[in-house]
């Protein structure tokens, strides 16, 4: 990082940007640069279809009988890889058709988004910052869930505690995976993003995924580097998208120094190097 600080406001001005980004990773490294700092944008993860998708498909033999009543639909992609898995053995029309006599409810604009794809309207949208407390809040205030039958569509890791919550209010839960997480095929990028966080070398790191960080303690484990990690990140801006991936953050005793006002990329970049100069002037004490 450079001697003289620049003035609040006029981003990142040199400073080491790291990022575990991976569908998006042009776009962020881009972003990156456009607000004045140096990308470093790997992955922390890759996608992994259920093709054979025998939670989903035994979802769509209940739901097409009338035997599910509520479906909480937590992200957009696993929304669309839903329809696309049962659309395998089922026509389209009956899909949404089917959806259409259950309660949606949408965790936010990208599973709104994937549903407008299809014809169809959530009956409840979750507010920002649209964690599973924010989903429960909305659900709660909509009436009871006793006794009903509620589909929950999972995204990568399954989130116990929303099902354990559900359940305690008497709710008969179904979660149906969709989509599954893994490490990239290749981690030697990450490994060398993670060792640049280690020596000091980088300024800022942006998560934008909750599973990025349960990925990154996996190699930081199994190499034994955890505690130098964590020491490097008190020197250093780590930058969370919202709520759900500083909670896991916090969990594995990762700071968490900002949150964008809108949990989006774009805001992420933006306000992350508007900050970070001041920032890291607190965690870098002259």
């Amino acid at each position: 990082m450079s001697q003289s600080q620049p003035a609040e406001g006029t981003g990142f001005a040199g400073l080491h940007v790291a990022a575990l980004e991976s569908r998006m990773a042009e776009s962020m490294a881009n972003l990156i640069r456009r607000y004045g700092g140096e990308p470093l944008v790997v992955p922390a993860l890759r996608e992994i279809p259920l093709s054979d998708n025998h939670a989903a498909f035994e979802f769509s033999e209940r739901l097409f009988v009338g035997q599910i009543d509520v479906v909480l639909l937590l992200t957009g992609v696993g929304t669309q890889t839903l329809v696309e898995v049962l659309a395998t053995r089922h026509p389209i029309e009956s899909i949404t058709q089917a959806l259409s006599r259950t309660t949606l409810v949408a965790r936010g604009p990208k599973p709104v988004a994937a549903l407008k794809r299809l014809g169809l309207t959530p009956a409840l949208v979750v507010p920002e910052p649209n964690t599973w407390r924010d989903l429960l809040a909305a659900l709660d205030q909509q009436g009871p869930v006793k006794d009903r039958r509620v589909a929950i569509q999972e995204y990568g890791v399954s989130n116990d505690e929303l099902v354990r919550e559900l359940m305690a209010r008497g709710a008969l839960v179904m979660p149906v995976p969709i989509y599954k997480w893994a490490l990239p095929e290749d981690t030697a990028p990450l490994r060398n993003l993670l060792t640049e966080v280690t020596a000091g070398r980088i300024d800022v790191l942006l998560v934008t995924n909750a599973v990025q960080v349960e990925h990154v303690m996996q190699v930081l484990e199994r190499e034994g580097k955890v505690e130098p990690f964590r020491t490097a990140l008190k020197r250093m801006v780590v930058a969370s998208i919202g709520p759900t991936a500083s909670e896991r953050l916090r969990s594995h005793g990762w700071p968490v120094d900002l949150e964008p006002s809108h949990p989006k990329m774009g805001v992420l970049v933006k306000e992350a190097s508007e900050a970070a100069w001041r920032l890291l002037q607190g965690k870098r004490p002259a």
